[in-house]
Order: C-alpha cells, then structure tokens, then sequence
C-alpha cells in the first residue's frame, strides 16, 4: 500500500435486508467494528434503507455508498434516483458492477455516464471492472481491464481521479466459490495500474485505491490484502455476517500494521 492511502473496505449489501433490519445491523456492526485511522469503512445498504441509515450512522466510523443511480442529474425519469439527490447521503457509488452490466445490462455509456455524475455531485466512485468466464479462457482478461477502465474514466481530468477507486471483480469469482488466486489478482491490478499510469502519468493516479472483490471471505481476506497493489476490497455475502465482516476490517487493520513494520 503507498503511504496516505488508507485500506478501504466496502460491504456491499446488495438487495437484501429490510429497512428495520438494516438499522439494527448498522447498529450491530457500530458495536464490534472501532474507528481505526488506517482503515475506512463503507457500507452500501439498498437504497430504500441509504437514507435512514444517513441519519443514524457515525461518519466517523463508517462511510455509506450507493448501490446504483441514473445518471442524469434530475428530470421526467419515473422510478429512478440521480446523484444529484444523493450527495449529501452517500458518500461512494459503485458503478459498473457485473450484476449491473450483466443482469441489467448497462452499457459502457451508462457506465461512464454515471461515473462522470457521481464526480460533478461530490460522490467518489468506485468503478467496477472484471472478465468473464469466457473472457478469461480465451485469454482476454487484459484487453477487457483496459477497454472498460479506458472507457469507463473517459472524460475525467487528472484532478478527478482524486477520489476514484477501482474494484477488480473478475465476473467468474462473484458468488461462485471459485476464487481467483492471489497471483491473478496480482496481475490484474499491475494491468490496471499500468492502464491508469498510461493514461493520466505517474503521480496523478498515485492516491487511486484499487480494491479485489469476488467471493470474498474471513479466511481469504488476508491474503488479498497482501498482494502488492491491492488496497482493500470490495466484500458482497461476506459483508452481511457481522462475524466475518468484522474480522474482514480487523485483518484489513493488521496488513496495515504489518507493512509499517
């Protein structure tokens, strides 16, 4: 980890948990996770509990995210949220997640439309990227980091990657079971770093956290943690048990304590 960026981990909640459950967990995850300076933690409930859980969460102890918006700031678009909406209560969005690419569809425009939204709101995004099964057996991986990290950052100047992080969530480890080892990580992050290195020069992506996510767990978590490049990560089953989540951001803390020594 390069000294001034904090580990980051997200707990992507997904659609799960009521609103009434939801704030009872917050409340759970308040009692066993402390504030750690070396350490930030967020959480991305579903958007019906994001602003109940605003105006009950320390700011200090957790930051919250939003799961998904549309990317134009207001207008006649029934049933969707904008960004501009949400700035004042999340703090992250997660964009281009492969359930939203996948299931749902979004395009690279959409992608890139909502990254560009979630920067002019104040919103810092965290821009998913990640091959599919098929992808990876046709030897594809690299080319796919770098069209959907290229496409999905087109448009934003050096400044704005202040606040962007980049989640690597190769499609075929999430919800699966079969995770990808610590050595493809490794190497998807050295791509994606190259990429970024290439695009806006050294010293302009050097506070841009790159996270792991894929069927990550308590007892995987330490060794994501410790490959070179890696920054925190992006926790989807895992984040919804206290237990392993709080050990999750427990060894997140010690690979910090570690890398001082």
């Amino acid at each position: 980890m390069t000294p001034g960026r904090k580990k980051l981990i997200v707990g992507n909640w997904k659609m799960n948990l009521s609103v009434h459950e939801a704030s009872l967990y917050l409340h759970k995850l308040s009692d066993k996770i402390p504030v750690r300076r070396d350490v930030e933690v967020v959480l991305a409930p579903t958007l019906l509990a994001l602003q109940p859980l605003s105006l009950q969460v320390n700011r200090r102890q957790f930051k919250l995210a939003v799961q998904n918006f549309y990317w134009r700031d207001h207008g006649a678009y029934t049933g969707e949220v904008s960004a501009a909406q949400l700035h004042s209560i999340a703090d992250y969005a997660i964009i281009g997640h492969s359930e939203r690419r996948h299931t749902f569809h979004e395009s690279e425009k959409d992608i890139r439309s909502k990254v560009q939204a979630a920067v002019r709101n104040r919103i810092k995004p965290i821009l998913c990227i990640g091959e599919t099964a098929s992808e990876r057996s046709y030897g594809e991986t690299n080319d796919v980091l770098r069209d959907q990290l290229t496409s999905g950052l087109a448009n934003l100047t050096s400044d704005d990657l202040e606040t962007l992080v980049i989640a690597y969530e190769p499609v075929w480890a999430i919800g699966t079971g079969d995770n990808a080892n610590p050595s493809d990580v490794h190497g998807a992050v050295k791509v994606i770093r190259n990429e970024l290195k290439h695009l806006y020069g050294t010293k302009a992506t050097e506070a841009v956290r790159v996270l792991y996510g894929g069927s990550v767990k308590s007892s995987s978590a330490a060794d994501y943690l410790a490959v070179k490049g890696v920054d925190g990560l992006l926790v989807g089953g895992a984040s919804l048990d206290s237990h392993a989540f709080t050990e999750i951001v427990t060894k997140a803390h010690e690979s910090t304590t570690e890398a001082k020594t």
